[in-house]
């Protein structure tokens, strides 16, 4: 009992790593500032474990989705602290999430003539995509929302 958890533990941690490392070079590629390179890896980082955990109780879509909304609830806060565009967390946040791979498998299976197989794996990588999208879509609404009636509950308790 003691051995699996410490063994879960550990996979969890490499994964936490791995992650937040290749947001954190993502980020350095993409010229994020240099005092938001350890919160992008950060953001990527609790990203992907956040996919790696729903990965076992859904499909791909449904981890995909349920990351990215994670994601981009804490790209919005990190944006918000740090007083930085919120786009510079999502653009080195997600690529940990982005089905690159798959993408790839499809279009080889395309050039190898297997089309059944390429066809599938197109519309999953699609699938995926626009499950991250609309995640992202959907925390920004929530955001954007949220300090709309915040602001008027302000301009409300305090009428100038």
């Amino acid at each position: 009992m003691l051995n699996d958890i410490l063994a879960v533990s550990i996979q969890v941690l490499f994964q936490f790593v791995t992650s937040f490392f290749a947001t954190l070079f993502f980020s350095i590629i993409f010229n994020a500032p240099k005092r938001l390179l350890v919160p992008c890896g950060i953001v990527g980082a609790v990203g992907w474990v956040v996919y790696y955990f729903t990965l076992q109780l859904m499909t791909n879509v449904g981890a995909s989705f349920l990351s990215a909304f994670c994601l981009g609830a804490m790209a919005h806060l990190m944006a918000r602290y740090y007083k930085r565009p919120v786009i510079i967390f999502y653009v080195s946040g997600i690529i940990p999430l982005v089905p690159g791979g798959l993408a790839y498998d499809a279009t080889k299976s395309m050039i190898i003539h297997n089309y059944d197989a390429a066809l599938q794996k197109s519309f999953e990588a699609m699938m995926i995509s626009g499950a991250i999208a609309f995640a992202l879509i959907v925390v920004e609404i929530i955001f954007q929302s949220y300090f709309k009636v915040r602001r008027r509950v302000q301009l409300y308790r305090n009428p100038i």
